[in-house]
């Protein structure tokens, strides 16, 4: 099998844990090249006192939580938490696209349309503007995941429910993604959070259940081409 080149675009550090954590070391234990790019700092600007700490202690996290699960390469970027939206899109599309000329991606992983979190939705449309379907683009394949307190908190009115079609068999790394999870302690809640290690958990038996294994990460496919 032919060594692949992954990419997970995501918004804030922890989102590429919640969102394909088991599919990342899924990867690596099939020797695939895994790169995960972190789009915005996660701190939000209201703590300005405390901002510049808090970001270097969020990129220590990620650091240590992308270790557990062997990530080759973590990329982090500078956009401002919770306010990518007062940032042009095409200033947000050129930084991806400068990271994919680079690395030449053959799989990309990013955030579903359907995340009430704004971040979230500004990147999966930056990402999908960036792998559009030119002649010499390099990917061939995008899957959109679900983020734990993003996702499920889109309401009826919006008509844009995650309507999972591909699934990730992660019954074995469902431990590495909870270890690697725990590394980004003060992101997380006690249950009944949906960010709580215990909902987390859940989430991926249930996915699991949906697709008869035992544990499972959901996506939406994108694009595929063979």
């Amino acid at each position: 099998m032919n060594k692949k080149k992954v990419l997970v675009i995501v918004a804030h550090p922890d989102d590429e844990v919640l969102g394909c954590g088991g599919t990342i070391a899924k990867h690596k234990d099939i020797g695939d090249e895994v790169t995960v790019l972190i789009m915005a700092d996660g701190v939000n600007s209201r703590d300005e006192k405390l901002q510049s700490e808090s970001i270097e202690e969020r990129k220590l996290c990620a650091k240590k939580a992308n270790d557990i699960l062997k990530v080759d390469d973590l990329i982090f970027l500078s956009f401002p938490d919770n306010k990518m939206d007062t940032v042009p899109l095409l200033e947000v599309i050129k930084s991806i696209e400068n990271i994919m000329t680079e690395l030449r991606p053959d799989i990309i992983y990013t955030h579903s349309l359907s995340d009430l979190n704004i971040d979230h939705c500004v990147v999966h449309n930056a990402s999908i503007t960036a792998c559009r379907s030119f002649p010499e683009q390099s990917v061939n394949q995008i899957l959109f995941f679900e983020v734990p307190s993003s996702t499920e908190w889109r309401t009826s009115a919006s008509n844009n429910f995650f309507n999972p079609n591909w699934f990730s068999d992660i019954s074995d790394t469902l431990d590495l993604k909870m270890k690697a999870l725990s590394e980004y302690e003060k992101e997380l809640h006690e249950f009944p959070h949906p960010r709580s290690l215990f909902a987390v958990e859940c989430l991926a038996k249930w996915r699991g259940a949906c697709s008869g294994v035992l544990a499972a990460e959901a996506f939406e496919l994108g694009r595929k081409i063979v």
